[in-house]
């Protein structure tokens, strides 16, 4: 059964989610890919207010596909998480608590996650069209020169996830693999 969880995330919840379990986010989540990420850490590391406060915050590493006519946003399906990989410590440690994106995380960012108490979800890649539908709300609040890359904020109802690394350094990736690794 797939846990409801609502944003912005607390250290309380995302110390009980484990790695595997199915979650049903809702709120906001913000979207950044690279290019975005890159801007976000020059301007922290300028010492410039960031577009969103990132306490607490989800980012998804999406680039959605422009809307047609009636909906809300266009295909936002997620893209590879180890392109934001070099800019995400520094996020996690200015109290970001969770990301969504796809694939595996180089061991800094666990390490981040572990320290500052964080999680990485997973979304199925090949599924943006029906992942679109659980946005309800989508607005550009940066870099929107970006295009597609620009920084959204979305808002979400039981936006389906699974916790792909914990606060805890478990790793659905290197679990999945170990428990059907052939002796």
């Amino acid at each position: 059964m797939a846990k409801r969880v609502l944003t912005p995330l607390t250290d309380d919840v995302v110390l009980s989610l484990k790695s595997g379990d199915e979650v049903l986010l809702s709120g906001v989540v913000y979207t950044a890919r690279d290019a975005a990420h890159k801007r976000l850490v020059e301007m922290i590391s300028k010492g410039e207010a960031l577009p969103m406060e990132l306490k607490g915050q989800v980012i998804y590493y999406v680039g959605p596909c422009p809307p047609k006519p009636g909906q809300v946003i266009g295909s936002a399906g997620p893209t590879t998480s180890g392109r934001m990989d070099p800019y995400t410590p520094i996020l996690i440690e200015r109290g970001l608590k969770g990301m969504i994106g796809k694939g595996l995380r180089k061991p800094e960012v666990i390490e981040a996650m572990k320290k500052y108490k964080a999680v990485y979800f997973l979304a199925i890649g090949g599924l943006g069209a029906l992942l679109a539908k659980r946005i309800k709300k989508a607005e550009v609040i940066a870099f929107p020169e970006l295009g597609p890359e620009a920084v959204y904020k979305l808002e979400v109802e039981d936006f389906p996830v699974i916790v792909g690394i914990d606060a805890y350094g478990n790793d659905l990736y290197v679990e999945g693999v170990n428990r059907y690794k052939v002796i």
